[in-house]
């Protein structure tokens, strides 16, 4: 087992976002981070900063011989990894009907198929040294979705599933799970660099002009409050599977999961009848 007071991190998606936010955090308790990012520069500062107890490198989750490269560098470099944080993603901007297919499946391949190219180039190694720690940043949009960026929540409650099925599965090895949902924040995520818009169909602009509108009026937590709610899921002997920040996610998720349950119960009969016995 590795020593907890100090552990060895690999993030994706660490240029921006909650992926620099958390690495700069685990550096500055004195953790080690393979940082890595699609472009080398968008990190080197961080290589200026902290030195040598971070490791930077240039990785695209699509690439997935670039991804086993990296995860293995970064075990060979640091002789461990006690934490995996598969945070790379991004989101696709428009209706159902206007987003073009490759433009969904461009997304896919990031937010999921990434993911799950890190996952099994980690998991090895993890066996291997006898445990772990597998995070991934989800969204409260993976339990509730919104217009407009559906294909964005899609995505997001695939992410969940998979690692509730990756939890059951590597518990006897014991490497553990969590999926780190947050609300809404005032990150990057709502720059360019993170979004894709699909191209827009007239019959749609009013729509979404009224959905933007109510996304600026959101409250949006502050990004520099994470880490310590972070690191108390990841020090902990029993962490969550979920770990929920933001004050405003509970709320809506609750309410989310009573109308699914009035309306199945609602349903009943009819389904009791689908049986057939």
């Amino acid at each position: 087992m590795s020593d907890q007071k100090t552990k060895v991190w690999f993030i994706t998606g660490a240029s921006r976002g909650f992926g620099r936010i958390w690495a700069e955090a685990a550096l500055k308790r004195g953790d080690k981070v393979a940082a890595t990012a699609r472009k080398l520069e968008s990190i080197a500062a961080l290589k200026e900063t902290f030195g040598d107890n971070v490791l930077t490198l240039e990785l695209d989750v699509t690439n997935a011989a670039q991804a086993r490269e990296a995860v293995q560098q970064a075990h060979a470099h640091f002789g461990r990894l006690d934490v995996v944080l598969n945070n790379a993603g991004y989101s696709l901007v428009g209706t159902i009907e206007e987003a073009p297919a490759d433009d969904v499946r461009a997304m896919f391949d990031t937010n999921i198929f990434g993911a799950v190219i890190v996952i099994q180039a980690a998991l090895p190694l993890l066996r291997e040294q006898g445990y772990g720690h597998i995070l991934g940043t989800s969204s409260n949009l993976g339990h509730v979705t919104l217009p407009v960026i559906g294909y964005y929540a899609s995505s997001k409650w695939a992410f969940e599933a998979i690692h509730e099925s990756l939890a059951l599965e590597v518990k006897q090895f014991n490497i553990k799970v969590t999926i780190i949902e947050p609300g809404a924040y005032a990150t990057e995520f709502g720059t360019p660099e993170s979004l894709k818009f699909a191209p827009s169909m007239d019959i749609y602009d009013g729509f979404k002009a009224n959905f933007f509108e109510s996304l600026q009026n959101m409250e949006r937590g502050n990004p520099a409050a994470t880490p310590d709610s972070l690191f108390k899921a990841v020090d902990a002997e029993n962490p969550p599977l979920r770990l929920s920040l933001g004050s405003n996610n509970l709320p809506w998720v609750r309410g989310a999961y009573a109308e699914r349950m009035a309306e199945w119960e609602a349903w009943e009969e009819v389904a009791i009848a689908a049986q057939g016995n």
